[in-house]
């Protein structure tokens, strides 16, 4: 790959997505300046409101190049109306660098679903992929376990959920370092007889691939207590699942916070703790693992939460950074290619050696 920085990581930011752009993603950049010396930003936004921004700070000057945009696609915005109407919006531009190998990934705070249907059509999908993917880390103390789908597939069927966990795998092997992870199907029980027709047909499915260290259905506490490496569900149970985990632990916190205000003993007692809590704490602190990829499709693309601030976002910055230098695509790829020709119905092999020349 030739990218127009050698030796750096690129990242092209859309500066205009989300509830806090620009000040949040620009601020957050400069941020990643000072922790990551050999990164490298393309920040696409409206020269009005972004331009000010960067001229009050210098030392990202040193880092970024700015390209104005004339429009930005809306958080209201349907994905159709944002592919037809966004071709010159600063998320489109971030998605199109890295399409055109000038970015190695792209972030992006903005609306969920234009970014999906955007990075679809500039990138393409893996060979034999029906259906990207959001894909996050879940913390917990076993190094965290990976959940798919996180909100871009509301509808799916077994099929789907099947390429979900092969993805996923690959995902977990990479990133967690997993020789053979375990994958198992989110429901409202372990028992085979709960769930839905989706669960229950995704569940005989998996027992029949035998790529997978399938262990069956798990619920919940599962994922708190590390007891799974990867998480497969529907997009609209697995973003309902997370916001709420995400919730729970901003209210302890939020709990711990107010206790310790309560009176001046609290408050010493706060003052000792402190540094004891943080570091505990921030194993689930949402601020800290924010940044979800959209995995299936031929390139990077991290997903920022919506009501990100300077913090959230530099999370995604550093996901992004750190799915880039690992080559996560590439891994993806040679993971999947390795897998023989299963009883299922689909050959990923000879799509993925043909697509990509890996033929022998």
């Amino acid at each position: 790959m030739v990218f127009c920085m050698q030796g750096k990581i690129v990242i092209s930011l859309d500066a205009m997505g989300g509830d806090n752009a620009p000040d949040a993603i620009v601020y957050a950049a400069d941020r990643a300046c000072q922790e990551l010396s050999d990164i490298h930003f393309i920040i696409y936004g409206k020269e009005a409101e972004v331009a000010p921004i960067l001229k009050g700070l210098p030392r990202l000057s040193q880092y970024a190049q700015f390209i104005p945009t004339i429009s930005a696609v809306n958080d209201d915005d349907k994905p159709v109306q944002a592919l037809r109407n966004g071709i010159e919006s600063s998320m489109r531009k971030a998605i199109d660098a890295v399409a055109n190998k000038s970015a190695h990934a792209c972030v992006s705070a903005g609306n969920t679903g234009a970014l999906m249907v955007m990075a679809k059509k500039a990138l393409g999908e893996l060979p034999g992929i029906k259906r990207p993917a959001i894909i996050g880390v879940f913390p917990n103390r076993q190094n965290g376990t990976v959940i798919l789908d996180m909100g871009a597939n509301s509808e799916c069927d077994e099929n789907i959920l099947l390429q979900f966990a092969h993805m996923g795998t690959c995902f977990a092997r990479a990133v967690l370092e997993k020789e053979k992870p375990s994958v198992g199907i989110l429901n409202i029980g372990t028992e085979e007889v709960k769930g839905r027709v989706l669960e229950k047909n995704a569940n005989s499915l998996f027992k029949q691939c035998p790529h997978l260290n399938y262990i069956g259905f798990v619920e919940g506490h599962h994922v708190t207590n590390g007891e799974v490496d990867v998480v497969v569900t529907d997009g609209f149970t697995g973003n309902i699942a997370v916001k709420f985990s995400e919730g729970t632990a901003k209210l302890c916190m939020d709990i711990l916070k107010d206790t310790f205000n309560t009176n001046w003993y609290t408050k010493l007692g706060g003052v000792v703790l402190k540094p004891f809590l943080q570091k505990n704490f921030s194993e689930i602190d949402p601020s800290h693992k924010n940044g979800a990829m959209f995995i299936g499709v031929n390139g990077i693309v991290v997903k920022s939460h919506g009501s990100s601030g300077i913090k959230r976002n530099l999370s995604a910055i550093k996901v992004a950074y750190a799915l880039a230098k690992q080559e996560i695509n590439e891994k993806i790829i040679t993971e999947l290619g390795s897998l023989k020709k299963d009883n299922i119905g689909y050959d990923i092999v000879s799509k993925i050696k043909k697509t990509f020349g890996m033929e022998s």
